[in-house]
């Protein structure tokens, strides 16, 4: 019983029809009504659930990685920290800068908070998804989760302070410039499954997309790692540089909506490349589709930790010339080669065979891996060059120092 209901979901459609049984037909509205809050509760929480054993995880993984122990403390593994650390932000003082453009500076954590949790509720975890099998779903993901980039810029710009404001516009140059190689690769996606609806890109994956479409994995999951601002593009929030960028001013209610979002944002992303890339909920053997889906996006999560414990801080300019002259140039090399295997194919209706697929997995992991080497040579041949030493006389050395005037000195008496 319990396998048949993880199979059928809890979606919109069970929730209505419960409700629609026993009420009168002229209570559409309400049961609709009850019915959206009821499935609104249930993501929220979920999501918010999800993020707190998100932060024990990683934190506890980024100990075992660096030879310490993490959280231990509260509960049995530290699996209250979580709660602990959410009492101790709660009950902080919430101050406002002094001329900072309160009501700004109030909605930002608001705005930051709020497309993500929309965003989330589109991606179906199983077949019967009601919102999952929205039409134009990678249009709407990708329309949503722009809206941080202003989220972040009414932080920064509404807190009068200028580290705020340096880490804010690091973050629009730098989302910005992500989100074109991003949406470029989210394009080569709905080419080759021939669809907007992520529902039926899931079922299009006869073959994984990270297989048929390794180079538009590589850029997605990149340009979504910057797009999170995790290591190592965490530069938004660089501690040694700017306190802690765009929330330095910051604090109680409003910081812990901003923390929750940042810590939200891996398991969002994390999704959607279960839903682009992993083929979803669908899996082998007697394993609910749920099930499935959940093991894929754990996976992806575990990546996301392995990769911000290994790998240090990129500086401003190479972030940027990854984007520009790397990340741009693969994703239009991806989309242009889908093109071509898609017209070529020509799948019409039915979509891509599970041959079509098989071909399209062996030309594109040769053309990715010729891709990589020749963009990581352009790359490497166009790196700024420091400067060579220049040697100085030493009296230019010494200019205007005690050492210098004895030298001249002692040079005027000989």
């Amino acid at each position: 019983m319990e396998i048949e209901i993880l199979r059928s979901g809890f979606d919109f459609l069970g929730i209505y029809g419960f409700f629609d049984g026993f009420m009168p037909d002229n209570l559409d509205w309400l049961v609709f009504l009850i019915t959206s809050v009821i499935l609104a509760m249930v993501i929220i929480n979920a999501l918010v659930i999800s993020t707190a054993l998100l932060t024990w995880f990683e934190r506890r993984m980024l100990g075992r990685f660096q030879s310490r122990l993490g959280p231990n403390r509260w509960g049995p593994f530290g699996l209250l920290q979580p709660i602990a650390d959410l009492v101790k932000l709660l009950t902080k003082e919430d101050t406002i800068p002094e001329g900072a453009d309160k009501p700004v500076f109030t909605l930002a954590p608001i705005v930051f908070l709020v497309p993500a949790l929309i965003v989330f509720a589109v991606i179906p975890l199983h077949g019967s998804s009601f919102l999952g099998r929205l039409n134009i779903g990678l249009i709407f993901v990708i329309a949503i989760t722009s809206v941080n980039t202003l989220a972040i810029f009414m932080a920064g710009w509404s807190s009068l302070n200028k580290y705020a404001m340096f880490g804010a516009m690091r973050a629009v140059a730098m989302l910005v410039s992500y989100e074109i190689p991003m949406g470029i690769s989210v394009v080569g996606v709905a080419i080759a499954a021939q669809t907007l609806g992520l529902s039926n890109v899931v079922l299009a994956q006869d073959i994984p997309f990270i297989l048929v479409m390794p180079l538009g994995f590589l850029v997605f999951i990149t340009a979504a790692s910057a797009e999170m601002s995790r290591t190592p593009f965490d530069l938004i929030e660089s501690d040694s540089e700017l306190g802690a960028g765009y929330h330095t001013e910051y604090s109680g209610a409003k910081f812990a909506l901003l923390q929750l979002t940042e810590f939200m944002a891996p398991v969002i992303v994390a999704a959607l490349v279960t839903t682009l890339f992993l083929s979803g909920w669908r899996g082998y053997g007697p394993i609910p589709g749920p099930v499935w889906f959940i093991i894929k996006t754990f996976v992806v999560l575990f990546g996301f930790v392995w990769i911000r414990a290994s790998w240090p801080r990129l500086r401003v300019d190479q972030i940027m010339s990854l984007a520009w002259k790397g990340l741009l140039p693969l994703s239009i090399v991806n989309l242009f080669v889908i093109a071509v295997e898609v017209f070529i194919f020509n799948p019409g209706e039915a979509g891509l065979s599970t041959r079509d697929l098989l071909i399209m997995t062996g030309i594109n992991w040769s053309i990715t891996i010729i891709a990589l080497i020749v963009i990581f040579n352009v790359m490497g041949q166009s790196k700024l060059k420091r400067p060579e030493p220049v040697a100085l006389p030493l009296a230019n050395m010494y200019a205007n120092t005690t050492v210098s005037k004895k030298a001249t000195d002692l040079a005027e008496a000989d």
